[in-house]
């Protein structure tokens, strides 16, 4: 204390005694002293965390008893819960108004939000459709113009249809006769959406609105389309009851919900979700079942024939199957059977014959699209994207090439035409959309957003590691160009490693904050996603889940070792099953990093299948109703390996009271154990988000707070000064 104190004096005598005082040094010198105050009168005081009851309970697993003392707190309606929320973001927002910048980077995160945003455009009835928005506009608006040239015309703007903006708009979708347009809405980022009908052409809207709708898709056929939903819920069960009897239904426009057709369910198996989809021509109607967050089985009905049945085109739920589009009875398909990186086949529905359209290659498929007699693939190459060009038998035609490492967010095209948009966006910059010709391979750039970043200044590079097993990682590394490798750099490492999801390269507005404050951001490409194919994601499941954490720590490591950073400027973040694995490695290394970050997190690994649609995601982790599994599953979850005067790293937990994915019991029962058990050397708190959920859909505003707050504890906790 007493160095602390004569380190600030000698620097006030320094600047007072010079000539010229330079007000940017008095202004440093302040900004110091509450840098360097705030931590140690803090320290000296330790955060009281507000008292969490306990409840005896024990449940008993394959002979093993297993107590869950905040048990109670998995009732997220309770008002003694709402009572435990309320006292977690009192004493959470009084940390967070002592830091000195807070105010600092929100205002920096508001003029980064604030530009100009355009998604691709997708064609639909002689339309082209897209979402907008100026910058601040809490929810994206969607247009459409007639042709390339047509006026633009607002269609709708869902930032009228609530009054904080937490209203979103999940899909629309037109008829294919144009007679009629569907849209679905979620309030308060749940996953339950409501459907609401439109006359096309005039906009009025239609009396009936479709329920308790969840995981679906909407597939019309003439005036009329079918969609997914469930058996209304019991009161206060409708955001961490269990999801079960999935079923498809047909309803017909202008007629109550009341009236819909029951076409497709399962009574014997509760654990299924039914999608159904129809091709342009309405000639086929499609049905997928899955019991997990991969893989699928398929059936066809030929909606021409009276009184057809559903035809099996593949039956399981090992591989994954996903119709792209048809011509006459050749129905086109893009699957992982016997192609870990995915092929395109064609099915013929009057044979059964199966045939390779475009062949399994070196490159994982991601997805293909129609362009008039094409067919564009979208390839990823070492966690980064391609686009490569077909002809209608499958012959390689070109390839679009790209100048860094990036992602194509979305790519569109349609059998009637020869044109196809798609966007790129990286770490530094957002997403450009390009207008493509794929019959003269003509390209433009049809709109490119103007942000206040100098992307020029900074640099991603991609460097492979190995694993403890000697396995080959790929992971990205971002940062200002000349940071200098001494070993002292602030580093967020993040990471996904789960469901066979890639992570590639992508634009996160608030990490910009974060790099221009000298920050170093690094994204791994860790086993259980998708960058290599089915068997890269195959590695990071069930028994071979520890592979994860693995590889993430070995990340860390490797980033200590090359000088990047060190265990107290390492940071770590990811959400969902990303915050999983930051509970996961700091539970199993403590030591390694200074900060964590998990976002709503799956942190109860032994329970996370009895809410809502938690059970799909035993394909991934298993479930502690199998002894075997149930012992791997033990060994890493996050809410049973704290231990008891553990000095763990400063955390910041984040969830929601609307996250009907991941419920937010899995985070109060994280942190309340973690308060309990820690050893009280870092602050370890809660910041629970009010009238929102899992992330999808979050207004603006919204993202820009929560995004402020986790920012700023992690800049002031790794020790960072704002420039």
């Amino acid at each position: 204390m007493f160095y602390v104190f004569k380190m600030i004096f000698c620097s006030f005598v320094t600047i007072l005694s010079a000539k010229e005082t330079n007000p940017n040094d008095m202004r440093s010198i302040f900004y110091l002293m509450l840098s360097i105050l705030i931590p140690v009168l803090t320290s000296a005081q330790p955060l009281k965390y507000p008292a969490t009851a306990t409840v005896k309970q024990e449940d008993i697993y394959h002979g093993i008893a297993i107590s869950d003392p905040y048990r109670w707190l998995e009732d997220d309606r309770s008002e003694a819960t709402k009572a435990w929320v309320k006292s977690q973001n009192e004493i959470t927002f009084k940390y967070l108004e002592n830091i000195p910048f807070r105010s600092k980077i929100h205002s920096r995160m508001n003029d980064l939000w604030n530009y100009p945003r355009l998604t691709a455009p997708w064609w639909s009835n002689g339309f082209y459709y897209y979402y907008r928005n100026t910058g601040m506009q809490n929810q994206n608006v969607l247009f459409r113009r007639q042709g390339l040239k047509g006026l633009e015309e607002m269609v709708l703007d869902p930032n009228f249809m609530s009054a904080d903006g937490t209203t979103s708009l999940k899909f629309y979708s037109v008829s294919n006769n144009g007679n009629y347009a569907a849209y679905g809405i979620s309030k308060a980022g749940s996953d339950w959406t409501e459907i609401k009908v439109l006359e096309s052409k005039t906009g009025r809207e239609m009396a009936e609105t479709i329920k308790w709708v969840k995981f679906s898709g909407l597939a019309w056929l003439k005036d009329g389309f079918y969609y997914s939903r469930y058996d209304e819920t019991l009161p206060g069960e409708e955001f961490a009851g269990k999801n079960e009897y999935h079923k498809v239904f047909f309803h017909k426009t202008g007629t109550p919900q009341s009236n819909d057709l029951l076409i497709f369910q399962d009574t014997k198996t509760p654990l299924r979700n039914f999608n159904a989809s129809v091709s342009k021509d309405e000639q086929f109607l499609f049905i997928s079942s899955s019991k997990a967050s991969s893989g699928n089985d398929l059936r066809v009905r030929n909606l021409n024939e009276k009184d057809s049945t559903f035809k099996i085109i593949a039956e399981g739920f090992e591989n994954s199957y996903s119709v792209i589009d048809n011509e006459g009875p050749q129905i086109f398909i893009l699957t992982n059977d016997n192609a870990a990186y995915k092929k395109l086949i064609s099915y013929d529905y009057n044979t059964g014959i199966i045939k390779a359209i475009i062949p399994e290659q070196k490159d994982v498929l991601l997805s293909v699209v129609r362009s008039g007699n094409k067919f564009i693939g979208h390839y990823m190459k070492d966690a980064s994207s391609r686009l490569i060009i077909f002809s209608e038998n499958g012959t390689q035609e070109k390839e679009i090439s790209f100048p860094t490492y990036c992602t194509v967010s979305s790519l569109t095209g349609s059998k009637e035409n020869n044109v196809v948009f798609y966007a790129i966006s990286s770490f530094t910059f957002p997403e450009t959309v390009y207008l493509y010709n794929s019959s003269t391979y003509e390209q433009i750039v049809y709109f490119t957003p103007e942000i206040n970043f100098k992307a020029q200044d900074y640099e991603t590079n991609q460097v492979f590691y190995k694993s403890k097993d000697g396995t080959k990682i790929p992971m990205f590394i971002v940062m200002k160009k000349g940071i200098i490798l001494n070993g002292n750099n602030p580093l967020l490492l993040f990471g996904y490693g789960g469901f066979n999801i890639s992570k590639t390269p992508e634009f996160i507005t608030e990490r910009l904050v974060f790099l221009e404050n000298g920050g170093i951001f690094v994204m791994a490409n860790i086993r259980g996603g998708g960058e290599y194919g089915k068997e890269w994601h195959v590695a990071g499941t069930k028994l071979q889940k520890q592979n994860v954490f693995d590889d993430f720590i070995a990340a860390a490591e490797f980033l200590i070792n090359e000088k990047y950073t060190k265990p107290s400027k390492l940071a770590i973040g990811g959400r969902s099953n990303g915050g999983l694995l930051v509970g996961a490695v700091m539970t199993q290394r403590p030591e390694l990093f200074k900060v964590a970050l998990p976002a709503v997190g799956v942190m109860d690994m032994l329970r996370f299948h009895k809410f809502t649609i938690g059970w799909a995601w035993t394909n991934d982790f298993g479930s502690s109703d199998n002894k075997e599994q149930f012992f791997a599953l033990k060994a890493y979850s996050p809410l049973h390996n704290l231990k008891q005067g553990i000095n763990y790293p400063a955390t910041f937990v984040t969830t929601a009271d609307h996250d009907d994915r991941v419920v937010p019991a899995h985070s109060f029962k994280f942190i309340s154990t973690l308060q309990e058990k820690d050893s009280g050397e870092n602050p370890v708190l809660i910041r629970v988000d009010v009238n929102a959920g899992h992330g999808a859909g979050k207004p603006v505003t919204k993202l820009i707070e929560e995004q402020t707050d986790i920012f700023s504890f992690l800049m002031y906790n790794l020790g960072m000064e704002l420039k």
